[in-house]
């Protein structure tokens, strides 16, 4: 029988329950729920919010482009062909979802009363509207053939009320070029997009762009390749580069391979400064439920001085004492766990499906905050936060140890 975990158990359960360690143990427990469900919000919104925000910058811009070298990224792209080995078998790699053809090209929308500078990008048969679908707020998506070019396009919101257009409404799109040249538009959809890179983009047939740059059918900007898994991005962009990274294509143009990470640095940048945040306030929380934790159990000791006194003149080593006081922590702090998963897990539940808490779109660039909702990440808070509580409360049961039996069984 184990004899520690069976008085641990007493005293859990009330037996002698002391008139000044019950309120303290209660501030400690709730202290450990506060905690708790502060790093489960922490996670849950944080890992949310970057996953949001990488997804619509590879939803609007792709996971990894392939374009012409001499490009160097300028607005004005120079075309390679489309007549490529590894288009489209590249998405039999393991971890590469889809690879589709773009062109892009800038132009100028122009209404009685206002102008807007804009990136046409064109899009092919091949284009996944996955993405775009979900952030299609008016209208819906142009269908594209072969055979004949669309003249309907999808604008950003943000272009829409700067120029005060609706679905159905027709455009003019100037090109500073020589010669000066115009296309018309229909709008067919709005989508939103907060992130400001791609607020002045539109969708047109690719058709359109290969006709204005005067290219051939087969001639297009580049390639734009989506992965499974954001964590393999450097992989497989190391295995795309085997493929294309200073191969010359069939007009002896040289190919080049960019990344996410190095086409919108600064976006990705910011949003992996979360962590370091994220880091401090987990240390914190669990630092305070420990110390929490430790004016409860110092407070628990000194009630039961003379328990501790009977117990050592009965001849029970110190460790064993140490391990009866550890075990009803223990106690305590998972009664702690269960009512901060309670709760977390409540507000969390509560902000995925309900969106109670709103944010300003053109400084978060999304209008909800995100909950990513992870099994994984709340059994590795739980299991860490209760390791380190309970290594946190053996050094204050050295006290144990310095206690006589003769003085305890005589103290008051």
């Amino acid at each position: 029988m184990n004899t520690e975990l069976f008085i641990a158990k007493r005293i859990y359960g009330g037996k002698g329950e002391g008139k000044i360690s019950k309120p303290m143990t209660n501030i400690a427990i709730i202290g450990i729920v506060l905690g708790l469900s502060v790093m489960i919000l922490t996670i849950a919104i944080v890992t949310g919010y970057k996953k949001e925000i990488k997804a619509k910058i590879t939803g609007f811009g792709s996971h990894i482009i392939i374009t012409n070298y001499d490009s160097n990224n300028s607005l004005q792209t120079i075309p390679i062909s489309k007549e490529q080995d590894f288009y489209p078998s590249i998405t039999e790699i393991d971890g590469i979802e889809h690879i589709q053809i773009f062109a892009t090209k800038v132009g100028i929308i122009k209404t009685e009363d206002n102008f807007e500078g804009v990136m046409l990008k064109g899009i092919g048969k091949d284009f996944d509207w996955s993405f775009i679908d979900k952030n299609i707020v008016e209208g819906e998506k142009f269908a594209l053939i072969d055979t004949v070019k669309s003249n309907f396009t999808l604008i950003s919101k943000k272009i829409a009320l700067s120029l005060s257009l609706k679905v159905g409404d027709k455009i003019t799109c100037y090109f500073i070029q020589q010669p000066p040249r115009m296309r018309r538009f229909t709008i067919s959809g709005i989508f939103e997009i907060e992130i400001e890179e791609f607020s002045k983009l539109i969708l047109v047939d690719i058709g359109h762009i290969q006709k204005l740059n005067d290219w051939e059918e087969n001639q297009i900007s580049g390639f734009e390749i989506f992965i499974d898994n954001y964590d393999k991005l450097d992989y497989l962009s190391e295995k795309v580069e085997e493929l294309t990274e200073f191969n010359f294509d069939k007009k002896s143009s040289l190919l080049k391979t960019s990344t996410v990470k190095q086409l919108y640095p600064q976006s990705l940048y910011w949003i992996e400064l979360f962590d370091t945040n994220t880091i401090v306030i987990l240390i914190l929380m669990v630092i305070v439920a420990g110390f929490n934790m430790i004016s409860g159990l110092f407070i628990i000791i000194l009630e039961r001085i003379n328990m501790i006194g009977i117990l050592k003149a009965l001849g029970t080593e110190n460790w064993s004492i140490r391990k009866l006081f550890l075990y009803h922590a223990s106690f305590l702090i998972g009664k702690g766990l269960f009512w901060g998963n309670f709760a977390g897990i409540s507000l969390c539940l509560l902000q995925k499906y309900f969106g109670l808490v709103t944010l300003d779109p053109s400084t978060y660039y999304i209008s909800v905050v995100p909950i990513n909702f992870s099994i994984i990440h709340i059994l590795l808070i739980n299991l860490g936060t209760l390791i380190i509580t309970v290594s946190m409360l053996i050094l204050p049961t050295i006290i144990i140890t310095k206690i006589s039996p003769a003085k305890a069984i005589r103290f008051e």
